[in-house]
């Protein structure tokens, strides 16, 4: 309460005893639609107290009630000739506190808002916080602060100009574009605005094995679990490394041009790092060439023993491909390669699969559900298991029914004697 209060005011409506009616009150001026002025107030659920005030407030004795209708500009006029306060809301303010225009402060709110994304300039940046999902990232690592969310988007801008790269590294991109070589790390929000404007343009519409828009704070590891691996994939198709000799890509006699036969001999296991097929991408020499995708090293390993030089191209993604993977199977599939992809016969193995076949054009190899319930028909007594939640499988519905039946898991080493006639190439 203000000191000073004139004493009758607060006689009429301060005191502990009228809280409540005063917060009504009060309620009712907060909530007033824009440029509305509040003509009548009507309060119910009086009690004996509450009524005897506004009785006394409208200055004439009423009815006792369990509610009554205050008109507004009559009360204004009394308690200005009364020299009380210039109005009922004033009245109210002198004594609990400015009352504040929620409507007003929504509209100054948006408007606000609205100039921040109307000063993107950048058309990604701007498309990506033209969504609901885009404009609540934004909101949520600015924390709410439209003056705060106005700095990410340009410093967002700067990095996004200079997008794509050539394989310069993250720390170094930082750097020169931010003056912090760590304004780009996991956790960071214009990390995270930058990120997610290279996976809308990438994949706009969301599928299972899309990266869902981070809730991080500026300081906050915003990607989920899983989650480092898949931005190392998205700064390397932007040509940012990070972690660049990380899992590098492991394949065998792949067709290149004579700039890099010399360092990849016919017959022998061979590693591509993803600083090297970003910054000295090999020229693939794939137009109409088959290139079979597994997924484990073991049966790389074996078809290297059985075949040699003689074997097909080979490309092993080691699991969920990686960046370096990724980046190998784009390469090849732009350079004209017919890729097909075998991996287990589990629902990991689905999930990859889909992935592969999805985002790389691959088509399956011995990978459907005549070659998994053939493979069943031969595992051992007792089988391995199939657990956890069954995938469907996107080029082969039959598989997923299949599996599911059966709930036998095969793994791909297994299969290698059919596997391995496929891959000759003699």
């Amino acid at each position: 309460m203000n000191e000073q209060v004139d004493p009758r005011l607060q006689r009429l409506l301060g005191g502990k005893h009228l809280a409540s009616l005063r917060k009504r009150l009060r309620q009712r001026f907060e909530r007033a639609p824009l440029d509305e002025a509040v003509e009548y107030i009507r309060v119910g659920e009086l009690s004996a107290e509450e009524h005897e005030a506004l009785a006394s407030l409208l200055g004439r004795p009423q009815r006792r009630s369990k509610s009554l209708q205050i008109d507004v500009h009559r009360v204004d006029a009394d308690l200005r000739r009364a020299g009380l306060a210039p109005s009922l809301r004033e009245a109210l303010e002198k004594l609990d506190g400015p009352i504040p225009h929620l409507a007003g402060a929504r509209l100054r709110l948006q408007t606000l808002w609205s100039g921040v994304i109307d000063g993107c300039g950048h058309p990604g940046l701007a498309g990506l916080l033209g969504t609901p999902a885009g404009i609540g990232l934004l909101k949520r690592l600015a924390r709410q602060e439209p003056a705060m969310a106005g700095e990410l988007c340009r410093r967002a801008e700067e990095v996004l100009r200079h997008l794509p790269a050539n394989g310069i590294t993250r720390s170094q991109l930082a750097a020169d574009v931010l003056g912090d070589a760590h304004a780009l790390d996991n956790g960071r929000g214009v990390a995270a605005l930058v990120l997610a404007v290279w996976r809308r343009a990438a994949a706009p519409a969301a599928d299972e094995d899309s990266d869902t828009l981070p809730e991080p704070g500026e300081n906050a590891d915003p990607e989920p679990a899983g989650g480092a691996e898949r931005a190392r994939d998205t700064w390397a198709r932007a040509g940012v490394l990070v972690n660049e000799l990380a899992r590098p890509a492991l394949f065998l006699n792949l067709p290149i041009g004579e700039a890099g036969s010399d360092c990849r001999p016919l017959g022998e296991p061979s590693y591509a790092s993803l600083r090297l097929l970003l910054r000295s991408p090999p020229r693939w020499d794939a137009a109409g060439r088959t290139v079979f995708v597994c997924e484990n090293p073991n049966l790389l390993a074996i078809a290297v023993d059985r075949w040699g030089a003689g074997c097909a191209p080979l490309i092993c993604t080691d699991g969920m491909p990686a960046a370096a993977q990724r980046c190998l199977l784009s390469q090849l599939a732009q350079a004209g390669a017919r890729l097909r992809y075998h991996g287990d016969f589990d629902w990991p193995g689905v999930r990859i699969g889909n992935h592969v076949m999805r985002e790389h054009g691959a088509e399956p190899w011995r990978f459907g559900a005549v070659d998994y319930l053939a493979a069943v028909q031969t595992a051992p007594n007792p089988a391995h298991s199939l657990k956890g939640n069954p995938v469907e499988a996107s080029w082969d519905g039959a598989l997923t029914l299949a599996m599911q039946e059966r709930r036998v898991a095969i793994a791909e080493e297994a299969l290698a004697a059919s596997l391995l006639q496929d891959l000759c190439d003699r």
